[in-house]
């Protein structure tokens, strides 16, 4: 998400429109408590920090990499409690990092396989050319 050039708090389409999802999407994730509590005006529209802003990216990064919506949720209580479940945290964070290596892996093995058939069906076109 590029920075907003707009002082200290953003609305809601504007976060929705730089970071590439929907309003919807974004008050569904603060309903699933996914994000911090989000300030509001006096006629009740929401307002985004930076800190709000710079956390949402954290959970658009875990949700594409992969991480359940309970397990991000579960992050951000941690988060909330303070410094004494820095521990914890790491724990998820390196489990999910483990999760993304084997991802990869199996990524690399099926695009060898591709790749493969591929160079097979290239080989068996240049054969009959």
């Amino acid at each position: 998400m590029t920075e907003l050039s707009t002082p200290q708090d953003f609305s809601i389409n504007q976060v929705a429109t730089e970071a590439g999802i929907s309003t919807d999407t974004l008050r569904y994730y603060e309903k699933e408590g996914l994000l911090f509590k989000i300030r509001r005006t006096s006629s009740g529209h929401r307002r985004f920090s930076k800190a709000d802003i710079s956390w949402l990216n954290f959970v658009l990064c875990l949700k594409s990499t992969g991480m359940p919506l309970d397990e991000i949720r579960a992050y951000k209580e941690l988060a909330q409690e303070g410094d004494l479940t820095l521990g914890e945290r790491k724990k998820i964070l390196e489990n999910h990092r483990e999760f993304l290596r084997q991802q990869i892996s199996e990524l690399k093995r099926n695009l060898k396989t591709i790749n493969y058939k591929i160079d097979y069906y290239q080989e068996v076109e240049s054969q009959a050319g």
